[in-house]
């Protein structure tokens, strides 16, 4: 654990200070960018370490795989983060996504919002989500960007559910800066949705950016970048 306690706060130095960099040339304020480790195969020990270097939001892709971790992490490191669901969201694992994460950032439909909204009123829950915009890529998940905006709408009047920002995956390119129009096509996007947000408060995620592409996603607008590899290593197959 002292080991990978050191490597963590050695990674998470050195993707924090690129994100500053990155916002710094932009013109922003470093402090206007957050860091989410992406865990898809990571232990909770692994977890715990990075939570321990200062990194306050973890991402989940799958319902099993985030329960398991939660089970396992301290209090104290519970306590210094938030969970984020950021996998394709199964209708018939919803209420367990909504009941085990403080966010579900990966709604991509009326149907699945329809039906957390149901699930929250159920539950009495109120339940922070975003919506997952697809960037052109037919295999993955995501809602287009022509109808993103009245998903937005429809969640604005869903109880239980507050829409909190925009979650989107784009393509990875062997030059990092070949994905900078569809990051700026993002941000586009989240300031019009935002300015018909009836809580505008409340809409501050604009969740873009992975390990290959981070600092450029942060040059254009990101608030949240998505970070797995930089900070772990290659992922583990299972």
């Amino acid at each position: 654990m002292v080991g990978e306690a050191l490597v963590a706060e050695h990674n998470v130095r050195e993707v924090l200070g690129r994100i500053g960099e990155a916002a710094l040339r932009s013109g922003r304020n470093p402090s206007d960018v957050s860091l989410m480790a992406a865990v898809k195969t990571r232990s909770a020990e692994e977890i715990e370490a990075v939570v321990g270097a200062g990194v306050a939001f973890i991402g989940e892709n799958r319902v099993q795989e985030g329960e398991e971790h939660l089970a396992a992490l301290s209090a104290a490191a519970r306590s210094k983060c938030k969970i984020h669901f950021i996998g394709r969201l199964q209708s018939n694992k919803a209420r367990k996504a909504l009941l085990a994460f403080d966010s579900l950032d990966s709604v991509d439909s009326p149907d699945i919002a329809r039906r957390l909204s149901r699930i929250a009123g159920e539950e009495n829950a109120k339940k922070n989500v975003m919506i997952e915009v697809n960037c052109g890529e037919a295999q993955k998940g995501g809602i287009g960007t022509d109808e993103a905006k009245a998903l937005g709408e429809l969640i604005f009047t869903l109880p239980g559910l507050v829409l909190a920002g925009l979650m989107a995956v784009p393509p990875i390119e062997a030059d990092p800066n070949e994905t900078r129009p569809v990051f700026r096509r993002m941000k586009r996007l989240f300031e019009e949705i935002r300015s018909c947000h009836p809580a505008k408060e409340s809409f501050v995620f604009l969740s873009m950016g992975m390990s290959n592409d981070y600092e450029v996603a942060v040059e254009e607008g990101a608030t949240l970048v998505r970070v797995g590899t930089a900070l772990f290593g290659q992922r583990r197959t299972i």
